[in-house]
This record gives structure tokens, C-alpha cells and sequence, in this order.
């Protein structure tokens, strides 16, 4: 041993040390005892709520159950009943107004966190079930009627009595959605073989476009910001059509590169030439190579349309031009284009991007210091994002149709550590046992009572996969932390999002009936508290939805714990193979008022 000046300390007799040792040990003895006293005595003060069949930590394990003092969460306020937390009107004058910054994510800091129950409006029904509800909706379940005055020439919704009626009409779709669509389908033939399978509606409105292609096999991710008045994503929800809050500003949308075969904007009013065509570029990268990005309102048959659109033929040409110009400089070819409708595609291999290499070339190639696939929280960039060359099989020419492709092993696994086809097709087979045991627990899974449904941490999309062919859609999350397998569940034509389980995801309340989690306790807890991640669970299920909780032992008493402060009953289930060190809660959400709401 040696000081801090390096010289030798003194090494002293061993025998001379013995004694304050012993006396030492003795002490801390004692010391032990009498905290480890203390310890019982004030462990016994609390009460421990446990479900019924409790769970046995496994024989040989040391490892005892997590346990939480019970609570009883209080309702948040009335005006709280459409609360999007990272979404928040009651926060946008914090933010700046440049290209909508204050419309993207801000969620609060820890301390300003709710820890309350979202209450539904006053007269909240239970949501009418799918397909009905594609062409109606309770309207006090989404109570907006300024959506309907402002928009009632264009025949989005009308009320009539108490429901909301979607007749299928839009601001480019005189003769309905259902026209429109046939035109479309026209224009891209690919849209009628399996070949186009996902798409992205950017500026939705109420997602009637969506909803239309669900029949004709085209699953839609519509995407519209939050907004005081209009609350599109709510409506489109309600109607059980796949939507999530969004909008292209300053950030990259939670995608990864070459997610979509299809992207749509009608009239959206996105200004895709500014910026340096920021807003084209990120829709560029989300398009799979040889997808299509369909647009109609202006600049689209400017010869006929300017003079209701408020401006000259001089300028809607200009703007048009100017959107030519970028889009075959981006790599885009004009594939077609008839009457309000414009249709551009994506070359499908890489030979156009070298000329990207040119001094000057604008907008230029994007370095390759950030990933392609990076999508959380990622900023914007006037650059050109090429699709990586070896993926040889990820063009929409290449890749399988639909439904061919939803159990191929996707390219695309190769880039995930330790994925491979044989890590695929065993996942492929895991969840349809899962899922065939979950629907002998919870027998309205498969049936009209659930349609909109979220696997809130997958994998590969298994769960979704293995509920395919039931009337229902699933909203798959990769954890913004997890490994990026999002590509894949694209690939296999299923849809998705990142997203960080520590922050409010980006809906309404009320907008799922089913939430799916496998072991995101066992894999976040260290970052996120539970107790919020489930309190955000309750915010986004609708009143009497289910959440199938499949958790390690350890977390599965303390998870039902705080579901029972929520109002939520649960039963404890055992897995398909019925281990111990697993189980699964099946939870549903009572549904409630306010107890200040005359429903009650």
C-alpha cells in the first residue's frame, strides 16, 4: 500500500489489528439486526394488493415478485377529455410558428405529468362497430361541429340526429371517395394486383381516402397534426380507420426509409417546393424505390382550376414547373396524370442518383453520417436520402405482392443483429400459437368488438401478422431504443411507428380497443415508470377495450396493482405453455364519467 506521495505506509503487527477487528464485526452485528428489526416492522405497515392466482416465483429462483402500494388515481378535469399531452394547444405559445414547430412534438417535462384518469365526453357511447362505422359515429364520442359547418359544401361529414355521417365526399372528391379512387386505380394499374399494399395520406381530413382503399387491400397510414378545431386523426379513428397524429416540419416522420409503396396528398396545402423541398425529400425517403406519390389540388390541371383557387395561370404553371423540376431532380419520373390527378414514381434502382455526385447538384446526395433509418426526433435535411444498393429486393418491383409477402423473410432482417430467416419464420410460428390461445382467453378478439388494435413493443409484426385475416388493424411500435425491425414489418405489408414509451404516444384518447405489450416492463422499466406508461395506456383505450399484458413474473402483480387504481378489472392467465417465470393479465377498462358529467 502506498500514500498519495508514493512513499510505503507503514505495515504495522497483524496481531495488533485483530482486536478492533472483532470488535468491529460485533458491532455491525448488531447494528444488522437491529435495522433488519426496524425494516419488518415498518414493511408490515403497508398493504400489498395481489390479483387473484398469485404468482410463485420459479423453484430455485431467488427472485420475488415486484410489489407496489396500491393507488387510486383521480380524475383529471372535463376539459381534459380530448388530451393529447406532446400534442398540447395549451402549449403551442411556447413554441415557434416557422414552418408549424409548435404542431410538432413538445411533450411535458416529468414534474408537469398528469397522474390522472381522462374522462370521455359527456354521453360517451360505446363506438359503433366496424364496417358501420366507416360511414358513421356517436357524435358526442368526437363532438366537433365546426369540422361540420366548415366543411359541409364539401360534403366530409354531416350530422344528422346523434351520429356523424361520412358520405365519402372531400375537397378533390366531387363524386365521392369511392370515384376518385376508381380514377386513381386507373392511373396506377399496380394498385389492383397486390403490388401497392401501404400507403401514407399526408393532410387526411377524415381519412376517407383511407378508409376506401381497406376494401381494395391497401392498408393506409392517414396523417394529419393536431388541431383545435378540426381533429381529423380523432375522427378517422372513431371510424376505426388507421391514423396517427403527425405532421412533416422540422423533424423526419417516425417511419423508416422505404416503408411506403404509396404516398397521397389532396389539396394537403403542403408548400413541397420550399424549404429546399424539405417536405418531398422526407416523402422521397419514406417511398420504397419504384413506389408512386400521387397528388391532386394545385398545382395539378392548373389550365383548368386556376381561377377557383384565387390565383393566375401564370403562377399555378410556375409552381408546377417548379414542382416538376424537383421531383425529376429527387428521381422521380411523371408516370401519369389525368384530369385533378398527378401521379410521379420513384425510379427503382439507383443509376439516376449519380449524378447527385456533381458539384453543384441540387438538392445534393445526403452524406451517410446519418442513418436512412433514423426517425425519432431526427431533423430534417435538403438532401437526397439513396437507397442503400444492397438491398437488391426492397424496389416495389422486386419485392413479393400481397398477401404473398406478409410471411416471406423480408430482406431486410439481414440488418438486424441476429435476424436471419430461420430467426423469422420462428417468430412467424411463435405468434400464431399466441394468438390462438390469446382468442381462447379473450373470445371477442377475432369479432366485430375489436377493430382498432396496437402491439405496443414487436418485434417482426408476428401478432399482427397472425390476425390478419380478422376485421380488425394493428398499429405495430418499435421502441425507439430497440433494435430498428420496423423495416421488416413494412416489408411484410404491415404498418407501424417508432416511438418512445417514456412519452405520450401521438393520438387522442379513446382511439385504440385492444392493447398488445410483450415484456415492454421486463425491457423499458430501467427508463420508463411504469406507472405513467400504463397511465398512458388508459388515456388511449377506449372505455370497456382490453389490454392483453404478457409480462415476466415479476412485474405481472405490480402491473395489475396500478390497473386496479385505474378502474380496470383484470384476471391473471397462464401462457400457452403455462411456465411460471411468464404470465398474462387480461385487463378491461370500465368505462366511466366524469363525476361531474350528467351521464352519470
Amino acid at each position: 500500500m502506498k500514500h498519495k506521495d508514493g512513499k510505503p505506509a507503514p505495515q504495522g503487527d497483524k496481531s495488533s489489528r485483530l482486536v478492533p477487528m472483532s470488535i468491529m464485526f460485533v458491532l455491525l452485528c448488531g447494528l444488522s439486526f437491529y435495522l433488519g428489526g426496524i425494516f419488518c416492522s415498518e414493511k408490515s405497515r403497508f398493504d400489498i394488493k395481489k390479483v387473484p392466482r398469485d404468482v410463485q416465483s420459479p423453484k430455485g429462483s431467488a427472485v420475488t415478485p415486484l410489489q407496489i402500494k396500491a393507488i387510486q388515481f383521480p380524475e383529471c378535469s372535463s376539459d381534459y377529455q380530448d388530451y393529447t399531452p406532446c400534442t398540447d394547444p395549451r402549449r403551442w405559445r411556447k413554441y415557434g410558428v416557422q414552418r408549424l414547430t409548435f404542431m410538432e412534438r413538445h411533450c411535458p417535462p416529468v414534474f408537469e405529468r398528469k397522474e390522472c384518469l381522462v374522462p370521455p365526453p359527456d354521453g360517451y357511447k360505446v363506438p359503433i362497430k366496424w364496417p358501420k362505422s366507416r360511414d358513421q359515429c356517436w357524435y358526442r364520442n368526437v363532438p366537433y361541429d365546426w369540422i361540420n359547418k366548415q366543411k359541409s359544401n364539401q360534403n366530409w361529414l354531416r350530422k344528422e340526429g346523434e351520429k356523424f355521417l361520412f358520405p365519402g365526399g372531400g375537397t378533390m372528391f366531387p363524386r365521392g371517395v369511392g370515384a376518385y379512387v376508381d380514377l386513381m386505380q386507373d392511373l396506377i394499374p399496380e394498385m389492383k394486383d397486390g403490388t401497392v399494399r401501404t400507403a401514407i395520406d399526408t393532410g387526411c381530413g377524415v381519412a376517407s381516402w383511407g378508409g376506401d382503399l381497406l376494401d381494395r387491400g391497401i392498408l393506409t397510414v392517414s396523417l394529419a397534426p393536431r388541431d383545435n378545431h378540426e381533429a381529423q386523426v380523432q375522427f378517422a379513428l372513431e371510424r376505426g380507420i388507421p391514423a396517427i397524429l403527425g405532421i412533416i416540419s422540422t423533424q423526419r416522420l417516425p417511419f423508416p426509409s422505404k416503408s411506403f409503396d404509396m404516398a397521397h396528398c389532396s389539396r394537403c396545402l403542403i408548400p413541397w417546393t420550399e424549404f429546399g423541398g424539405m417536405y418531398l425529400l422526407e416523402i422521397h425517403r419514406i417511398l420504397r424505390p419504384g413506389g408512386f406519390w400521387v397528388l391532386s389540388g394545385p398545382p395539378v390541371n392548373y389550365k383548368n382550376r386556376w381561377r377557383g383557387w384565387n390565383t393566375t395561370v401564370e403562377e399555378q404553371k410556375s409552381d408546377y414547373d417548379k414542382l416538376q423540376q424537383l421531383l425529376t431532380s429527387m428521381c422521380f419520373k411523371l408516370y401519369n396524370k389525368k384530369d385533378d390527378i398527378a401521379v410521379w414514381q420513384k425510379a427503382s434502382d439507383n443509376s439516376c442518383y449519380t449524378k447527385l455526385a456533381n458539384p453543384g447538384a441540387y438538392p445534393p446526395k445526403c452524406d451517410d453520417s446519418l442513418e436512412p433509418d433514423s426517425a425519432w426526433y431526427t431533423p430534417l435535411r435538403p438532401c437526397v436520402v439513396v437507397p442503400n444498393p444492397k438491398h437488391k429486393k426492397s424496389a416495389l418491383t422486386s419485392i413479393p405482392k400481397w398477401p404473398e409477402r406478409l410471411h416471406i423473410t423480408p430482406e431486410r432482417i439481414s440488418d438486424v443483429h441476429g435476424g436471419s430467416a430461420n430467426t423469422f419464420k420462428h417468430d412467424d410460428s411463435k405468434w400464431k400459437v399466441r394468438v390462438k390461445h390469446y382468442k381462447k382467453l379473450l373470445p371477442t378478439l377475432g369479432t366485430d368488438k375489436i377493430r382498432n388494435v396496437m402491439d405496443m413493443n414487436t418485434a417482426f409484426g408476428g401478432f399482427a401478422a397472425a390476425l390478419v385475416d380478422d376485421p380488425l388493424w394493428v398499429m405495430n411500435v418499435v421502441s425507439s431504443y430497440a433494435a430498428n425491425t420496423l423495416a421488416v414489418v413494412f416489408d411484410r405489408g404491415l404498418i407501424g411507428t417508432y416511438h418512445d414509451w417514456c412519452e405520450a404516444f401521438s393520438t387522442y384518447p379513446r382511439t385504440y380497443d385492444l392493447l398488445h405489450l410483450d415484456s415492454l416492463f421486463t425491457d423499458e422499466s430501467h427508463r420508463c415508470d411504469m406507472k405513467y406508461v400504463l397511465l398512458e395506456m388508459d388515456r388511449i383505450l377506449r372505455p370497456n377495450g382490453y389490454a392483453i399484458i404478457r409480462e415476466s413474473s415479476y412485474f405481472v402483480d405490480a402491473v395489475a396493482t396500478i390497473a386496479k387504481g385505474m378502474r380496470w378489472g383484470c384476471r391473471k392467465e397462464d401462457t400457452e405453455y403455462g411456465i411460471e417465470k411468464e404470465k398474462i393479465l387480461i385487463c378491461q377498462k370500465k368505462l366511466w364519467y366524469s363525476s361531474t358529467s350528467s351521464s352519470r
